[in-house]
């Protein structure tokens, strides 16, 4: 009853919830009828209102005029829904039931019913069903009330007839049950003469007693930051955002089918780790009281998974949560899911069409097709899928052959900077000055120039080897590595190599690593700057350690292998047509709100 609770005054919403419980439904019941309609976000008819759109392609209404429910309003609201709670204790009725027989789902009555004309009533014994799930939406004429139920799989209507009802029930139906409720109800099936599919009620319980007010459905849940917080308010009063986490199961699901038939063993390893390895992030520390000693959240599960090929298994992966202490954005969650892969005696050719072959399953599981529009920009996902080098991309867009300055840093800066027009940009200025080596400047102007531009599918080829410590040299290019990534839309999705398997050759990589990190912290140090160029740079001021026992691993020997990294947030993303990870995310991580 909220839409017509919430017009009037406080002190009147007070002054109800100290009503005994017979005076005030007789108050509530009187005054409104003898129509009323009341509505939550989504219901099965909605008038139309204008809509907003927002991150992932979804519409939400909005109104400039309205504004939500205040918090004095939402607290007179539970305070009667308590009540109600109470009067429904009183007549011997649990609000919070234990369970429910269920014999049908909204959408399997929808397809059983399909073919029911209209006026038409099944009352065999067969078509005796019993259902549950939330109220959504409410009318009420007189002896008559008028309920849509969603469930996970759809909506229904509830055809509430007094006459249908025994004893009570009818005005328990009218004055004790709520938008939001949880409710299982029995009845037969009949289609109204306006085409809707209903159950014909003839006895109902309240499941649980909902306290608190959903969104009302012309405003929605519109708050995105509260959508984010309040995630289970968001996929009731917006369920198009629960259909992306089934599709998101779903790419899961597909994903693990597409690689285990390829053969690959799914195991697991561990989240806390004496070295953070595997990757060049910020990683978390946590402190162990049985063990005495810091350890770190994994940043990646590449160095354990290795350890497997090291162990006897040919083919492994690993579908987990990484974690990483850097900065949030659209594209960046601290926490997020990937998927890694090693192969033996296989190169990254082999990952390249392993990649393609995940990517391609997941999209016709999920959409049937592989023409996408991703925010605006039609993606085809059919093959063949490009693939280049990042010295030649690099050139083709900058008009830059980084082969023709052999080991000159200096003019390789002083280029790039031109090339890259920073117009006065001291972050760029900075990052670029910062470079210790031609391989790291070649970087930077890929991820500046280039990255963007690739919108449709594209393996980048060949990396620098100072940028891949734990990638194979290059079989025919000196300074290169046998590395990809795969973008689209601008974005990277995988990450793969043809895997360094020579025990020396990787701890000396990795040792230049230590210190080249080592350097570039001691830079950020003494940096003297602006704020922001400062807080930027902070990002790498974390200590770097070798995992000896990896080291340790390799001089046992690792078979020839390839390996690959893949985004499961990203490809999501792309996938439902999401501009944010933290659509993507169910429970993404948000600053913690400060109580005044």
């Amino acid at each position: 009853m909220e839409a017509a609770l919430q017009s009037l005054r406080l002190k009147h919403l007070l002054h109800l919830a100290c009503y005994k419980p017979t005076n005030r439904t007789h108050l509530l019941t009187s005054k409104l009828r003898p129509f009323f309609v009341l509505h939550c976000s989504s219901s099965a008819s909605s008038p139309p209102s204008s809509s907003a759109a927002l991150p992932g392609g979804r519409s939400r209404r909005q109104s400039s005029s309205a504004s939500p429910t205040s918090s004095s309003d939402r607290d007179a609201i539970r305070a009667i829904r308590i009540k109600k709670m109470q009067e429904l204790r009183s007549n011997g009725l649990d609000p919070y039931a234990y369970k429910w027989d269920r014999t049908h789902t909204a959408k399997q009555l929808q397809e059983i019913f399909r073919d029911l004309g209209n006026g038409e009533e099944s009352t065999g014994e067969k078509d005796y069903v019993s259902i549950a799930g939330r109220i959504v939406s409410r009318r009420a004429f007189g002896k008559l009330a008028f309920l849509t139920l969603r469930d996970d799989s759809g909506t229904i209507q509830l055809y509430c007839e007094k006459e249908r009802l025994l004893g009570d029930q009818f005005e328990h139906l009218k004055t004790l049950v709520d938008i939001g409720d949880i409710v299982g109800a029995k009845g037969s099936i009949k289609r109204t003469e306006k085409g809707e599919l209903s159950v014909c009620v003839t006895s109902f319980s309240v499941l649980t007693k909902s306290l608190l007010p959903l969104p009302d459905k012309f405003h929605g849940l519109a708050d995105i930051d509260k959508r984010y917080r309040q995630r289970y308010v968001d996929m009731i009063a917006n369920p198009e955002v629960a259909v992306i986490f089934k599709k998101r199961a779903k790419i899961i699901s597909e994903i693990r089918k597409t690689v285990e038939t390829a053969g690959f063993v799914e195991v697991e390893t561990p989240v806390l780790q004496g070295a953070a390895g595997g990757a060049e992030a910020r990683p978390f520390i946590t402190y162990h009281n049985s063990l005495g000693q810091d350890l770190y959240l994994r940043i990646a599960t590449e160095l354990h998974l290795k350890r497997m090929l090291v162990g006897g298994f040919e083919k492994v992966y690993e579908i987990g949560r990484i974690f990483r202490n850097e900065g949030i954005s659209t594209r960046h969650n601290p926490e997020f899911t990937t998927i890694e892969m090693y192969e033996a005696y296989s190169d990254y050719e082999n990952m390249m069409n392993m990649t393609e072959d995940i990517i391609i399953s997941c999209s016709l599981a999920v959409n049937g097709k592989l023409i996408l529009d991703y925010q605006g920009v039609e993606i085809c996902l059919e093959r063949p899928w490009r693939r280049e080098t990042m010295h030649n991309l690099v050139k083709e867009v900058t008009g830059i052959d980084f082969n023709d300055f052999s080991d000159n840093l200096t003019a390789v800066k002083e280029v790039a900077l031109r090339a890259l027009d920073v117009d006065g940009d001291n972050k760029v200025t900075s990052t670029i000055e910062a470079c210790p080596t031609i391989g790291h400047v070649l970087n930077e102007v890929f991820e500046i120039a280039v990255e963007p531009r690739l919108l449709q599918p594209t393996f980048v080829l060949d990396y620098p080897i100072e940028i891949s410590p734990l990638a194979k040299p290059h079989r025919r290019r000196a300074g290169l590595t046998e590395r990809f990534e795969l973008f689209i839309c601008g974005r990277e999705m995988a990450n793969a190599f043809s895997e360094l398997t020579d025990p020396l050759d990787q701890r000396e990589r990795l040792e230049e690593q230590v210190r080249q990190h080592n350097k570039k912290k001691t830079l950020i140090l003494e940096t003297s700057g602006s704020k922001d160029i400062k807080k930027s740079l902070d990002d790498d001021a974390y200590d770097v350690t070798l995992d000896e026992d990896f080291l340790t691993a390799l001089e046992y020997g690792m078979p020839p292998a390839s390996g690959m990294g893949l985004g499961i947030d990203r490809l999501v993303m792309l996938l439902t047509n999401s501009a944010s990870i933290r659509d993507v995310i169910a429970f993404p991580v948000l600053k913690t709100q400060q109580l005044s």
